[in-house]
């Protein structure tokens, strides 16, 4: 999961002036300057990223510990770009602070920025994710204390910390499938005249674990670990191409166990795959003690480019991978390749860069659902929406930003949370309520939490042609108590499903529910959009106060709800299921027949 996302920007929160007129500043905040020397320098005069890496896991767990009021260890870290290097004499800032605690695990945001002090020039780095466990005390497993988020931007990071973090958890599960999905249609590696052995980048190196390495806890330093990895994976890079390469991004990766001082921790490192500009490391960290067997302790994929003069990526030489892991190491490369520029793609540009229809597949359905949730929950963050009109306790409002106009319509219904939360997720319901819902079909069930849809709306104008879109709805249930329930849409491109000559073929960049429950019988629905060319014309009249329709569409979703408060309301995904098995058991008849 990439770390430079929809919520990544280098602008801080601006100034919230509390009642007694002192400046707030999160109390889980903890910022780091550090001027580079040449002693943390490159063989180019760039600060070493393993250097770098010691420093933002250093910051991040004081903030994290900070919070927790006890020792806390570094669990895993989401993907790294580094977007520049940093010379020596500039000065690095780093800004930590904790986004969101769960049970015994917080996620810590990590802000990089590099300043020149002769032109008082700021620019960003990079930004990170990190997750930290709270160790075990002598009073037993530690309880985290929850995160007050004060300001909008706080609000953000917070409700998108679960979001993360669900991708975190099933980050390892869907890689290994796309690998192997992926890799399976690759075929055999391709032979290069001149390419590199594979095996003349293979590096190993032992280190051993002393006190300077050791955090307070008496364990092997995380960013020591990782600098020391970044070591080994550099010099692999450098037998491939010669020259003195530059670290671009590292890959999440997971702690898988502890280290502490008196380990032998040996590092190893080979490049897989060098493509025609970069080229993926692998490299990983086993430590052991006397005759004990390794204990694998991390392992990470490290992408370097070779600059030029100008500083432009210069072209690699190829690699001749070794023969079975070689092969299969080389064709994974590929595999990965395309999933961080599927991430890239889909994740990292920023919502005003987002095309409106991103082609949907397997491969990048976990990257397209994230996207679409967190859309979703930036909007909800916001808050300077403006009432713009009123009807019997149904709400609208608009925002205009970025010279785009966005509405929400708000209201409350005396039916359980959940109930609605399902009732309004099979969006093939939706014409129950909602005339501009003509047609509704299920295209494809992705999984529990993911349905395709295609749905047709009528004619604004007479005799003209009525808009379909092709929606991906993706639904979640509250992380806790704080978390609303989700159902997010957004348009998505198909090659079973070409816009046709009988509809025009409409985009929805960002729409959706949040439901909240309130008590047990009040739920507080909340409708989002940000009105594109092909929805503007639905909602128009209501925005400039020449119609309320929005009301009556509203109004019949409550008396829809409320009819149907009590029914046995089934899943989408469930529902589905049951069809097929229906027709399934058709087929299965005429057969016999």
């Amino acid at each position: 999961m990439t770390s430079e996302g929809i919520y990544a920007d280098t602008t801080q929160d601006p100034l919230l002036i509390q009642e007694n007129e002192e400046t707030y500043r999160n109390p889980t905040e903890v910022k780091m300057s550090q001027i580079v020397l040449p002693c943390h320098a490159n063989h180019r005069g760039d600060l070493s990223v393993g250097q770098l890496l010691k420093w933002m896991d250093s910051t991040a767990c004081l903030s994290a510990e900070r919070h927790a009021g006890c020792s806390c260890i570094t669990a895993s870290v989401d993907d790294i770009h580094f977007e520049h290097t940093i010379g020596v004499g500039k000065v690095v800032n780093i800004i930590a602070k904790v986004n969101r605690a769960f049970t015994s695990s917080m996620e810590v945001g990590i802000l990089v920025t590099c300043e020149d002090l002769y032109t008082a020039r700021l620019w960003k780095v990079c930004h990170a994710f990190a997750t930290f466990v709270a160790r075990r005390t002598e009073a037993g497993k530690v309880q985290l204390k929850q995160v007050t988020p004060r300001t909008q931007m706080e609000q953000m990071e917070y409700s998108l910390a679960a979001e993360r973090r669900r991708m975190r958890l099933i980050h390892a599960e869907i890689i290994t499938d796309l690998l192997s999905s992926s890799t399976a249609q690759l075929g055999e590696c391709q032979e290069f005249q001149e390419a590199v052995p594979a095996e003349r980048t293979r590096v190993e190196s032992v280190e051993l674990v002393l006190p300077p390495h050791a955090n307070h806890q008496v364990s092997t330093f995380g960013g020591q670990i990782m600098a020391w990895m970044e070591n080994v994976a550099t010099i692999a890079a450098s037998r491939l191409c010669n020259a003195h390469p530059t670290l671009r991004s590292i890959d999440m990766f997971h702690f898988r166990g502890p280290s502490h001082i008196g380990d032998r921790l040996v590092l190893k490192a080979i490049v897989n795959n060098a493509f025609k500009h970069s080229m993926e490391v692998g490299v990983c960290a086993e430590a052991y003690q006397g005759g004990e067997p390794l204990r694998h302790i991390n392992s990470a994929f490290m992408t370097f480019e070779v600059l030029d003069s100008d500083r432009k990526p210069s072209t690699l030489p190829r690699i001749r991978p070794e023969p079975v892991d070689g092969k299969r190491r080389y064709q994974e490369a590929i595999a990965r390749k395309k999933i961080r520029l599927d991430r890239k793609y889909i994740i990292s540009c920023k919502q005003t860069e987002v095309p409106l229809s991103v082609p949907w597949d397997p491969s990048n359905q976990m990257y397209l659902s994230y996207n679409n949730v967190s859309a979703l929950k930036l909007m909800d963050t916001r808050n300077n929406w403006v009432l713009t009109s009123e009807k019997k306790k149904v709400r609208l409002y608009t925002l205009e930003e970025n010279h785009m106009l966005c509405f929400k319509v708000e209201m409350h219904v005396g039916v359980p949370a959940e109930q609605t939360f399902l009732l309004l997720s099979d969006l093939r319901r939706r014409k129950e309520w909602d005339r501009h819902y003509e047609e509704c079909e299920v295209i494809n069930h992705a999984d529990e939490e993911d349905t395709l849809y295609r749905v047709a709306t009528p004619s604004i104008s007479k005799g003209g042609k009525g808009q379909d879109f092709i929606l991906l709805a993706s639904r979640r249930k509250p992380c806790d108590f704080r978390d609303p329930y989700l159902i997010a849409l957004r348009s998505v491109t198909l090659p079973t499903h070409p816009p046709t000559g009988d509809y025009t073929r409409g985009e929805v960049l960002c729409a959706g529910f949040t439901i909240w429950e309130e008590s047990s019988t009040v739920t507080k629905i909340t409708y989002y959009n940000k009105a594109t060319p092909g929805v503007l014309p639905y909602i128009s009249t209501d925005i400039v106060g020449l119609s309320s329709s929005f009301y009556s569409a509203f109004s019949a979703c409550s008396h829809f709800l409320e009819d149907n408060r009590d029914s046995l309301v089934v899943a989408p995904s469930s529902a589905l299921l049951h069809d097929c098995a229906a027709k399934l058991s058709l087929n299965e008849e005429h057969k016999h027949q």
